[in-house]
């Protein structure tokens, strides 16, 4: 079986308490081995999907029969574009734990897949009733994402308009939400609506989430320079004796 490198500062002890309990019915080195692919993959999931994929793939040969292992494995796949893997992955995690909390996801993969309708129809399911404030907010964004896949989007404008869009709450998925409301507003050509939801996306993206700023300012006609090109300009004019290049920066309006 092909390791992958594992750097020294990563110990194993960096997953969560609740994925270590369930590592401690393996034995305590393959138990470890596990532990820090998983903590790769965790590092890994957002900067390089499919390095972390690797990962993932390690601690599924290792330990196939953990609930969190299969999870990590279908994070992974999800993360490299691996729609149809991570279904099944997550198939298998829900198997084993029982849990709705991977629904919405599960309903993403299918859209993944261009089959927005099973994943309208996933939203519309008895499991959507056992997910948390959280998850259900997750299944809204899912399900209006499968409506505008199929052309409504008008549909998923009403989608999205729920108590938690109208809530002047923070919670982690408010900037997510309020975008997603934004982008589908300006489909459908409600502009000025757009751009007020846009920037109350951006008062709530306080961990940079979304680039609601750049739509914000793509609304406004504000244009940035690249000050590499202004500078790659500059160098081509003074060794050209000052002719116009023609190329003239654009200064933020």
């Amino acid at each position: 079986m092909k390791r992958l490198p594992i750097p020294e500062d990563v110990t194993g002890e960096e997953i969560d308490k609740a994925v270590r309990q369930e590592l401690q019915s393996l034995p305590k080195t393959l138990a470890e081995d596990v532990a820090k692919n998983l903590v790769m993959v965790a590092r890994l999931l957002d900067e390089d999907p499919e390095q972390a994929y690797g990962y993932s793939q390690v601690a599924l040969r290792l330990a196939s029969r953990v609930a969190a292992v299969r999870e990590a494995a279908g994070f992974a796949a999800y993360g490299a574009g691996k729609y149809g893997e991570a279904l099944k992955e997550f198939r298998a995690a829900r198997r084993m734990t029982g849990s709705a909390e991977l629904w919405p996801v599960m309903a993403d993969c299918e859209r993944g897949l261009g089959r927005p309708e099973k994943a309208l129809a996933m939203a519309g399911e008895p499991e959507v009733q056992k997910l948390d404030r959280a998850g259900q907010v997750e299944m809204r964004l899912v399900a209006a994402g499968a409506r505008r896949d199929m052309g409504q989007t008008e549909a998923a404008v009403v989608t999205l308009q729920s108590p938690e869009l109208a809530s002047s709450a923070v919670h982690p998925w408010t900037a997510r939400l309020r975008y997603a409301y934004a982008d589908a507003l300006l489909e459908v050509g409600r502009e000025g609506e757009a751009r007020d939801w846009f920037a109350r996306a951006l008062e709530a993206d306080q961990a940079g989430t979304t680039d609601a700023s750049d739509r914000l300012a793509e609304l406004d006609g504000v244009q940035f320079t690249d000050a590499l090109d202004e500078d790659a300009d500059q160098d081509t004019d003074g060794a050209a004796g000052d002719a116009e290049s023609g190329k003239g920066s654009e200064k933020a309006e």
